[in-house]
């Protein structure tokens, strides 16, 4: 069991950088330099690392399931909004620019284990990136401050109604453990996470 906690972390590693990574990679492009300046904008994962979220809390949720499910998540990328070009906008962007790249990383991946034996170590290697790569995308879509969703919906709801909803994000991760402990991940994201697997034959 700890060798397999220990694959499954580096692959969720591998996840949330690329993840972080490109919500930065975007924020740069549309205006707003800080996450360069940061030292950010960069694949090497010790960037992103937050000792609790990177570290104890997969620990704990993959002991808490017995070994079925590990998550975790990585120090954001700083994103300063008002130098955006057009932040209303852009933030929208720059919120799903982390699950598209994840979504794409999965899609990549599910392409290259359609060239290794099904029953092999790199098949084994492939599946189990490609999943945790979708579950990272699919949970960061879910329209709760701090999560990517939010921000989404923060670029498409009018300005006063944005800033009402914006007020929810200092208690966002109580409302997430509240939603995980009554099984939201079995309702939502579990059956989502599955039906994007299949369209990519995983």
């Amino acid at each position: 069991m700890v060798l397999y906690f220990l694959v499954s972390f580096l692959f969720l590693m591998a996840a949330m950088t690329v993840h972080e990574f490109a919500h930065g990679w975007v924020a740069n492009k549309l205006g707003d330099p800080t996450a360069r300046y940061s030292g950010r904008l960069t694949l090497n994962p010790l960037a992103h690392i937050d000792p609790v979220w990177t570290f104890l809390f997969p620990l704990l949720l993959f002991i808490s399931t017995g070994g079925r499910f590990i998550f975790g998540a990585a120090k954001p990328v700083p994103i300063n909004y008002a130098a955006l070009k057009n932040p209303k906008r852009d933030i929208i962007w720059v919120g799903a620019a982390g699950p598209l790249a994840n979504l794409l990383f999965a899609l990549l991946i599910s392409l290259l284990l359609k060239a290794v034996p099904r029953e092999s170590v790199a098949a084994f290697i492939f599946s189990r990136l490609a999943f945790i790569n979708v579950i990272l995308a699919v949970f960061n879509l879910i329209p709760l401050p701090p999560l990517d969703g939010s921000r989404i919906v923060m670029g498409l709801l009018p300005e006063r109604l944005a800033s009402q909803y914006a007020r929810i994000e200092p208690f966002g991760f109580i409302i997430l453990i509240i939603l995980l402990w009554m099984g939201f991940l079995n309702q939502v994201i579990w059956p989502a996470s599955e039906a994007i697997l299949r369209l990519l034959g995983l």
